[in-house]
């Protein structure tokens, strides 16, 4: 018998059934967005213990969500327990990081996903500069710079998840992992696999444009980027760079020069280093550090007040933003005001995971 365990104004609905816990987003309208009640509601991560040692961090302040987000991140990178995530319906931003770092993570042909934000004047943050760092070549940097949106079977064919169902067949998959009553990786897996579906990107997916993609974003700056990828683009059967490069250009030049100096530190980080720089850079740009272009569309003036979906970024061209500029978002904190996260746990990423009692989660559509 199902045992509610967590209900947040219906937010975030919780149950546990014996050896499984179920967590449900609940919040379709919002497109499930990740909020601070939502990240403190996900109880069985056990953030509270966490996080009690940063005495300068004040309930519900910006700073306060901020750390809270990205420990969830980390445990849910490094949680010993068989995780599952069920996904249908858009997913991007912070539920983005619910996803992809689980063992399993299963979408359907309803699963669109923007991997970056860069639109929103923000930079490739949850972890996401280390995971995306990892992918082949460079589409790592081609995700994070152009906010590519990727379907259900392309995240899988990336990577970026594990496996593709039809969508009748979601509701199915749950009540066979919960009667499993198991959080045996193997089992688990044979259950996912029972009902999975083998995927291969459509002949027209950016994911195989490899060739093209590597070439250009193999550059060292932004601007040498953009310049090899208008070059690619007057080439005959390269039309589909277009719509890709127009939105590259609109973006922040502020965030693009952030988010592909975070992207190749990635490189070289491990995914603790990753989510302490992040913090940084989070918080740094909502600090408006270095600008404030980040409230130039997340403040509304964009999309809501003169409705022009014109950004007026600041300063408006890659040429001045200065490397002095992007280094002070990078600079470390205070130690008290640090993201503190210990090193040595595995993550999906290294290909390591302990099994125990299986963790579920899932999205209404």
């Amino acid at each position: 018998m199902a045992q509610e365990v967590v209900n947040t104004d219906e937010v975030l609905v919780g149950e546990e059934i014996e050896h499984v816990r179920l967590i449900t987003l609940n919040r379709p309208r919002q497109l499930n967005v990740i909020s601070s009640k939502v990240v403190c509601s996900i109880d069985f991560l056990k953030l509270e213990n966490e996080i009690t040692h940063n005495s300068l961090l004040a309930e519900d302040s910006c700073l306060e969500v901020v750390y809270r987000m990205y420990w969830l991140c980390y445990h849910i990178h490094t949680y010993k327990k068989t995780q599952v995530a069920l996904v249908h319906g858009i997913s991007m931003g912070g539920g983005r990081s619910l996803m992809v770092p689980m063992k399993f993570s299963v979408l359907t042909e309803k699963t669109p996903s923007n991997i970056s934000i860069l639109g929103l004047a923000f930079h490739t943050d949850c972890g996401f500069s280390y995971m995306l760092s990892h992918l082949p070549g460079h589409l790592g940097e081609f995700l994070a710079l152009t906010g590519a949106r990727l379907n259900g079977k392309e995240l899988v064919a990336a990577g970026l998840a594990t496996h593709f169902f039809p969508l009748e067949k979601i509701s199915d998959l749950e009540k066979r992992l919960i009667s499993l009553n198991s959080g045996n990786e193997n089992a688990v897996k044979a259950a996912i696999e029972e009902f999975s579906v083998a995927v291969k990107p459509d002949e027209e997916s950016v994911l195989n444009k490899k060739s093209v993609i590597d070439g250009c974003f193999s550059k060292d700056t932004v601007a040498e980027i953009i310049q090899s990828f208008e070059a690619e683009a007057n080439k005959e059967g390269n039309g589909w760079i277009g719509p890709v490069l127009k939105g590259l250009k609109r973006s922040s030049p502020t965030g693009l020069r952030i988010t592909l100096r975070s992207i190749r530190e990635g490189r070289k980080q491990t995914l603790s280093e990753s989510l302490t720089k992040e913090f940084r850079l989070t918080i740094n740009i909502l600090r408006s550090t270095i600008s404030e272009d980040v409230y130039e569309i997340i403040g509304i003036r964009a999309l809501t007040i003169d409705k022009d979906n014109a950004p007026k970024w600041n300063p408006l061209s890659l040429d001045n933003v200065g490397d002095e500029k992007v280094d002070l978002v990078f600079q470390p904190f205070a130690e008290d005001l640090e993201l503190e996260i210990k090193e040595g746990e595995a993550n999906r990423w290294d290909g390591k995971y302990e099994n125990s009692a299986c963790a579920s989660f899932k999205v209404t559509e």
